[in-house]
């Protein structure tokens, strides 16, 4: 007697042959065509998709849901972002950003988001959102893994307390170590801070995620300076550029030569497609940089490109409900990635790539694996990129998480009621 059986599931990654998913004490414990087991759950997926669930490589839980405190970002840049939030952190306690990442959690489990990275900010003397995050990893334990990156926001040297300030959130219990190079007040500084962040970090044996070139500037080339550390330190696989905008205005003879260089060093690569072509390109007038980085040139070195949502109604973004499938569809577009097989590599962005940036373990839909499961409306990967349907069910360990009814709707045509799911066959 197994704990849940799925049956006439289409395995995301897998052949068109239905399989049943058989899951027991939070694991996946079988998979195979018509499992003669029975279960004190069954749920009939009748064809349609499961996969992993999302994973949301790069977001901002500390600022999520603050839209329009104190006003509006109304130049939508970068930088106005940046000042609007150093309005904002003062008026924060610890309940209101509790409050708002249970909020947003609550929206990621629906989605069928069940893995988050998120950057704190720690230029904050009291710590106030490591602290209150801190708390919230565990109250969401059940239900979501969430990993904490401790972000100096102000710059690590820019700010001359930040030293400091990410120590003591590292002590603290944060998992990750941030930095943000490309605003610090001069390139030296920048490459400085690359340093002396991936060493603290090969010194705690703790991964490194580094807002990196988040710029329209060509110049801006504080990546290369990551994968040489990066090797020098002895982390590769465990390292993470994010953003990387710059790349996308670099010229093509510098890019043949960083690509290479960026793979050596295994280089994780989070793009942030619906915050990236939103910020980005902000100074052009016609034509216009669309700012995302290079997704489609790295993946086919074989490095590993995840996607991130970033942010969600904060002072950098209006929009957003935290669904991996909107960055997922955003990203193919602007990265023009409308091959079959380019479609498909999106949807590992958001699932597998974005599991294996944050070094998540057993993760995935193979024996052994967490029995995480998302239940979608769609036939395949593709079509779920397209229609971004209904999580009809969503799975943590085995257990039911979140259930959506299947979305129809009925049209009134030629005298007759015509359902429609909007599938193409």
């Amino acid at each position: 007697m197994l704990d849940l059986i799925i049956r006439n599931a289409r395995r995301a990654g897998g052949s068109e042959t239905l399989v049943d998913i058989g899951c027991q004490n939070g694991t996946i414990a079988v998979i195979e065509p018509n499992l003669t087991a029975e279960a004190q759950e069954e749920y009939d997926a009748g064809g349609h998709l499961v996969s992993a669930p999302f994973v949301d490589s790069h977001f901002h839980m500390d600022a999520t849901l603050t839209y329009g405190r104190p006003r509006v970002n109304q130049s939508g840049t970068l930088l106005e972002g940046i000042a609007l939030w150093s309005e904002v952190k003062p008026t924060l306690d610890a309940a209101d950003i509790k409050e708002r990442a249970h909020k947003l959690c609550r929206w990621s489990a629906a989605n069928g988001t069940l893995a988050i990275r998120s950057h704190v900010d720690i230029c904050d003397p009291s710590l106030l959102a490591v602290d209150a995050l801190l708390e919230v990893v565990d109250e969401v334990k059940p239900y979501i893994d969430l990993q904490l990156v401790a972000f100096p926001q102000d710059g690590f040297y820019r700010d001359p307390q930040a030293e400091e300030l990410l120590i003591r959130a590292l002590d603290k219990g944060v998992h990750v170590v941030g930095g943000i190079p490309h605003f610090e007040r001069s390139m030296q500084d920048g490459s400085a801070s690359v340093t002396a962040l991936c060493k603290l970090a090969a010194d705690r044996g703790l991964r490194v995620d580094m807002h990196c070139d988040e710029s329209d500037d060509p110049l801006s080339r504080h990546v290369e300076m990551l994968a040489q550390e990066t090797v020098r330190f002895g982390l590769q696989g465990r390292v993470a550029g994010s953003h990387l905008t710059s790349m996308h205005s670099m010229d093509n003879y510098y890019v043949s030569k960083l690509i290479p260089l960026m793979a050596e060093a295994d280089l994780q690569v989070i793009a942030n497609p619906l915050i990236n072509i939103t910020l980005q390109g902000r100074h052009d007038t016609y034509p216009k940089r669309r700012g995302m980085t290079r997704v489609k040139e790295l993946m086919a070195a074989g490095l590993n490109v995840a996607c991130g949502h970033d942010c969600v109604m904060d002072p950098w973004y209006s929009l957003g409900s935290h669904d991996m499938l909107e960055v997922a569809s955003m990203g193919l577009h602007v990265g023009q990635m409308t091959g079959q097989d380019e479609m498909r590599q999106m949807f590992r962005s958001v699932t597998v790539n974005g599991a294996q940036a944050l070094g998540l373990e057993k993760y995935g839909l193979d024996v052994g694996c967490y029995a995480d499961l998302v239940v979608l409306q769609a036939k395949d990967e593709i079509e779920a990129l397209r229609l971004k349907p209904a999580r009809l069910r969503v799975y943590r360990k085995g257990k039911l998480l979140a259930s959506t009814p299947e979305q129809h709707t009925t049209v009134y045509w030629g005298g007759k009621e015509n359902k429609l799911d909007f599938k193409f066959t």
